[in-house]
């Protein structure tokens, strides 16, 4: 069958772009491997910049649940501690609740979906797509949107080079029930990675970090890592002993990479984590993608309507990708720099104590406008 547009991946920018493109009457596939809803690993704090437009295409993240989350905590690997009311703020929901209803939403403006399905390869014959999916079906496109997350198979069958990367990275994520105010977000440093929590719905806590794999190859495992190394933060100390853990066992991601991507690649837009990634405690993640997806679906409107070429439409969406994320993304990489390591993150809290009026324009730097 032909579709106007084919979306590989259906997290945020996936879901959105879609939204965005059925709104516009144009017959859309979106390709997912899983099948809602399910749980990634994912902070799950938002930024408020794009609650308003959230909530515009339809979600009700009051009745969702949703927690307004107003103010920032920024420990050390040994617990000094420094707090900041967070100027736009954000709230917190699990993706286990968002996407979901995203999918809905985009099930009520006519998406099609392909649910517990992968895309093995996608060629380009011509002006047409073919998409190959490990179902052995083909599907013919126009267009063809990247949003499979932070590294995907399909990212050596179309080629695609990324830059390498000193220090390997595993992703862990957990739901948890902990007495903790519900209005803060917190970033706990340890050895080697740090770690955020932050309230979403049905009183429970998003508990997400991010290790040095040789933290995990050094202990042995994952939860023998959490008492050797994060547990050295007084604060992490208290979560491990206290809180009651809700998954049977932590999701886990590996080999997550912050190094810059290409917005274009074999003539398919990426959007969200496929395009580039911010690292966790610069946050805004989320709120990446979902404006990513906007800009993207517009720009497509405008090639599908044949009011630009497809090297222009290329052409903008890279201008536009970098004119909109490209610092936050280099910022992000920046202040990595200066956490997870002691000496590192003792003296960054300590400057930021001593300095308090540079800590806002920081947070500032990794959020972006109003959407």
């Amino acid at each position: 069958m032909d579709y106007d547009v084919i979306i590989v991946g259906g997290g945020l920018g996936g879901l959105i772009s879609s939204i965005q493109l059925a709104k516009k009457q144009y017959n859309v596939l979106l390709v997912e491997k899983y099948t809602y809803p399910f749980n990634k690993v994912c902070g799950e704090y938002i930024s408020n910049e794009v609650k308003s437009f959230l909530e515009n295409i339809g979600l009700d993240l009051n009745q969702l649940g949703s927690t307004n989350i107003s103010r920032f905590q920024l420990t050390s690997i040994k617990g000094k501690s420094l707090e900041t009311d967070l100027q736009m703020g954000g709230f917190g929901i699990s993706r286990y609740t968002l996407d979901f209803e995203l999918y809905k939403i985009a099930q009520k403006y006519g998406v099609t979906f392909l649910l517990n399905t992968s895309v093995e390869d996608i060629q380009k014959v011509n002006e047409k797509f073919f998409v190959e999916t490990n179902t052995n079906q083909t599907f013919e496109t126009s267009m063809v949107i990247g949003s499979y997350g932070k590294r995907g198979k399909l990212d050596k069958s179309l080629f695609r080079q990324f830059p390498v990367q000193k220090q390997a990275f595993v992703g862990v994520k957990y739901h948890i029930k902990y007495d903790f105010p519900k209005d803060l977000i917190a970033l706990h440093n340890f050895s080697g990675g740090y770690c955020g929590i932050s309230a979403i719905e049905e009183d429970k806590y998003c508990l997400c970090y991010l290790s040095d794999r040789n933290n995990i190859k050094q202990s042995g495992g994952v939860h023998e890592m959490e008492l050797e190394f994060m547990c050295q933060n007084p604060f992490l100390l208290d979560i491990f002993q206290n809180a009651e853990f809700l998954f049977e066992r932590p999701l886990v991601i590996n080999e997550i990479i912050f190094t810059p991507k290409s917005a274009v690649h074999k003539n398919i837009l990426m959007v969200g984590d496929t395009a580039g990634l911010i690292t966790p405690l610069a946050g805004n993640g989320m709120s990446i993608a979902i404006r990513a997806a906007v800009i993207a679906s517009e720009l497509i409107h405008g090639f599908l309507q044949k009011k630009v070429s497809r090297v222009e439409l290329e052409g903008q969406y890279t201008d536009e990708w970098n004119k909109n994320f490209k610092k936050r993304l280099w910022r992000g990489r920046q202040l990595q720099k200066l956490f997870g390591n002691e000496f590192n993150s003792n003296l960054a809290i300590s400057t930021l104590k001593s300095m308090p009026f540079l800590l806002k324009p920081i947070i500032r730097a990794t959020h972006g406008k109003v959407l």
